[in-house]
């Protein structure tokens, strides 16, 4: 349903109620009253210019889930449905293998060595860092409120995130930017975890109407149909635990996919010829083989909840007669190896497999059944949420908006490749990323990836070179082979990546290498 013209004066009322990216959040209080032209879709002709209209400000719905690699969607028909009605971005790349730094930089717009959240706790990384850093006044949430959006959270924020700490409020915290808060803690079986529901905890047990997956799809819905009433543009970002370790599914679903085993494809227990930190005569034992197989079946059972939920959620959006006016993105924050590379199940590395996840953008003024093979990055996703909003890019992003790519248009100067960084890995035990079954993860690292190669530089000085063109399952390093001309010029642009500060700055990196 598409929402009348409004008249000249709630045009510009609209456009004074923008705020640009990185604005303070808007006022206590009801949304519509701290936004009062928050109800205007689509507005008249600026005076002056009788013939221009301010575009239509769609509605948005964010999908979050967490380590959902690239080979689960082919088990989720929802998503798969949202595919043939909207647009799959083949090279969305995260800049990191791991929660809260991808995390963070999805609410900053920023890479890890700008936000300074380059692990999940601890001196540098989780929530209390990013909080204590003042990240909080300053993300995707303030963004959209402060551009007449209400805006709603439900799920997993931050890692070391709890819902009953008050961070010095006197009561159960809730970030800035958000006019619904429910958010998580350490919830990742999806049963027996408590809920900051708006200032207020709430505890839920281990009945099959506990599962978290399900009890925020049904919050997220809520919010979405009683917000679509008063006609007020909206932003909501449902973030769930699923499929993370230990990849609990919904009740319903724990018997379905019987037999199904982690896909044997040719990098199946595989050591790539010439790594530079995986040994080369690894492999896979027996025990480890079986739980892979174990583990790929509950990750394929856990994401049918989340795949109704990406179903139930387009659904509302039509009952509630503002599907054409919504913008829906499902996404992860990073991918997952299972076996490949005779790795057992887990994360960290540069490898397809861990750094290249879904993308899928669906509704308004997004082209339906298209493949956009161009580089985009969770950095982008700030800036296209105040773009969609009609509100300008913070100065302190790193990354740019790709509305355009959402309807066919390539700009000239997009960028050639983004950056991967991997710093400090999580090796503690404590950290809910230890790989329990392995002790062989990549040490830090930085790495460029295109549409084309993979050029990594370990912390010792050792390098790797992909060619995924010739070599699409990262099987061969041939930094060896490359001229020193080569090798230089990709060091210097890496190095740019890795040091970049801001759109400008980074958006020049990255087209500094093809």
């Amino acid at each position: 349903m598409s929402f009348r013209t409004l008249g000249v004066l709630a045009a510009v009322t609209s456009l004074l109620a923008m705020a640009g990216c990185g604005s303070p959040a808007a006022p206590a209080g009801d949304p519509a009253e701290a936004h009062p032209a928050a109800s205007s879709r689509s507005s008249a002709a600026v005076p002056g210019s009788p013939t221009e209209s301010v575009p239509t400000r769609p509605n948005i719905v964010f999908v979050l889930v967490d380590d959902l690699s690239m080979n689960l969607v082919q088990y989720m028909p929802n998503v798969q449905k949202m595919q043939r009605d909207g647009t799959t971005f083949t090279n969305y790349t995260v800049t990191d293998s791991l929660c809260c730094p991808s995390r963070a930089s999805i609410l900053k717009g920023q890479f890890p060595h700008n936000t300074g959240i380059v692990k999940n706790h601890g001196s540098d990384g989780g929530f209390r860092l990013f909080h204590s850093r003042g990240q909080e006044k300053s993300t995707i949430a303030t963004d959209l409120q402060a551009a007449g959006y209400r805006t709603a959270f439900l799920g997993k924020y931050l890692n070391e995130y709890f819902p009953k700490k008050t961070m010095g409020t006197g009561k159960p915290y809730v970030p800035p930017g958000w006019d619904q808060w429910f958010g998580g803690g350490n919830a990742y079986d999806n049963f027996d975890y408590d809920l900051n529901e708006n200032g207020q905890v709430k505890r839920y047990g281990k009945k099959p109407q506990d599962y978290l997956t399900d009890v925020i799809a049904g919050k997220a819905a809520n919010f979405i149909s009683t917000t679509a009433t008063t006609g007020q543009p909206f932003m909501v970002e449902v973030s769930t635990y699923t499929p993370h370790s230990p990849y609990t599914p919904a009740p319903r679903d724990e018997k379905l996919f019987p037999g199904l085993k982690a896909p044997r494809t040719a990098a199946y227990d595989k050591v790539p010829a010439g790594s530079a930190w995986l040994p080369p005569n690894l492999k896979l034992t027996k025990d480890q083989a079986r739980r892979v197989d174990e583990e790929f079946r509950k990750r394929v059972q856990s994401v049918q909840s989340v795949d109704r939920m990406v179903g139930t959620l387009r659904d509302t959006l039509a009952k509630s007669g503002v599907a054409d006016d919504t913008v829906v993105i499902f996404s992860s924050d990073n991918g997952y190896h299972m076996g490949e590379y005779a790795l057992p199940s887990g994360k960290q590395t540069a490898f397809d497999t861990d750094v290249n996840v879904p993308l899928i953008v669906a509704g308004h003024g997004v082209g339906a059944g298209r493949s956009v093979s161009s580089v985009v990055a969770n950095i982008d996703l700030r800036p296209t949420f105040t773009d969609l909003a009609g509100a300008p890019p913070s100065p302190e992003c790193d990354g740019r908006s790709f509305k355009t790519l959402l309807s066919g248009d390539a700009p000239a100067d997009w960028r050639h490749a983004t950056l991967i960084e991997h710093h400090d890995p999580a090796t503690d035990p404590k950290d809910p990323d230890f790989q329990y079954d392995s002790k062989n993860i990549p040490p830090s690292y930085d790495a460029m990836r295109t549409e084309r190669f993979t050029y990594i530089e370990y912390v010792d000085g050792t390098r790797e070179y992909f060619d995924r063109k010739t070599d699409p399952y990262m099987l061969t390093n041939v930094a060896g082979t490359l001229a020193p001309e080569r090798l230089a010029e990709l060091t210097t642009a890496l190095h740019g990546l890795a040091t970049c500060v801001g759109a400008d700055a980074c958006g020049k990196a990255s087209r500094a290498v093809s």
